[in-house]
Formats: C-alpha cells, structure tokens, sequence
C-alpha cells in the first residue's frame, strides 16, 4: 500500500473488542516506535506494554481505555533531552508524537485500530506502574480491533480544512 492511502485510512477508533492483538502484531507496532526519527536522534522514548487486565484497570483510573485490552504507556526520559538554546522548547513532546504516529500507521496496516491520548493523569499513571521522576509519561495509545470497523479514508475530503487554508508558500500572509 502506498503511504498517503495508509496515511488516509489511519483513524481514530474509540471501541474495541476483545480479539487480542498477536505477539507478532505488537512487535510489528514497537518496531515502527523503534525506527521513528527523533530529534538528534536522541531517542527519548520509553514504553510500558500493558496487557494484564489488572494494570488496565489502573490505566482506568487515569483516563478511560475505550475497552482496549493492550496499552502502549509512552514516556520520555527527561534527562538527556535536546532543548533549543533559543526558547528553551524541548523536543520530547514532538518526539514521542512522531513514535506514536508510526506505530499507529503500522497498527492500521495490520488492521488494529488505535487513538492516542495526552488528556490523562500522569500521577496515576507514574505511581500504577513505578515510573521515576525524570521519566514522563507523555501519551497514552490504545490499541485493538475496532468495534463497528474503520472510518471511510474518504472522510477527509469533508472533515479536513482544504490546503489553502493550512498551507502558505513564501510568507504566513
């Protein structure tokens, strides 16, 4: 398949059933993370598979799961981050948003549904699963087959601003 009907028919799934998600499959999803590029190839990610019903039900407590029965806990490692010396804005968030963006492309290409979350408590998280300090947890990705399917990859055509009012050649104005 090629990249923009992948990209195109990436959506976000808010129901899932109870089919597992393989082995295989999973290790499919983390080898994407693995590859996505970082900033100076730094390499902040740090994640937490969940899968045992009883940690689910800890992430529960922190946002809700969409009753998805495998969790990615995407963190970043504060300590050896890349800040830009000229507003002090760090690169993790932009980092872990571009791992999460490749493992949910290849999730879709495998036919697993996925939506990634930042709204959520990170105290609960960070105290559920013993995270220390300089890791943050940053999002949040469900991952599982969807209930009532995919949404149509024609949808963009309708719910998507039209290029011209996002994009700007030369100048903002």
């Amino acid at each position: 398949m090629n990249f923009l009907t992948l990209a195109k028919q990436r959506c976000t799934t808010r129901g899932f059933n109870e089919q597992k998600i393989s082995d295989a499959d999973l290790g499919q999803i983390l080898c994407a993370g693995r590859v996505a590029p970082t900033a100076c190839n730094k390499q902040p990610q740090r994640i937490v598979v969940v899968r045992r019903e009883e940690n689910i039900a800890k992430i529960r407590k922190a946002y809700q799961t969409f009753g998805s029965s495998c969790v990615l806990i995407v963190c970043r490692d504060r300590r050896n981050e890349l800040i830009r010396p000229y507003d002090k804005k760090c690169s993790g968030d932009l980092d872990i948003g571009i791992i999460c963006d490749h493992m949910m492309l290849e999730a879709r290409e495998l036919n697993i549904g996925s939506v990634m979350v930042g709204l959520f408590d990170p105290a609960i998280i960070r105290e559920g699963f013993n995270i220390p300090e300089y890791i943050e947890p940053t999002a949040l990705l469900f991952l599982g087959y969807p209930n009532n399917g995919f949404l149509s990859p024609e949808r963009h055509e309708t719910a998507r601003k039209p290029l011209n009012e996002t994009v700007f050649y030369e100048t903002y104005i």
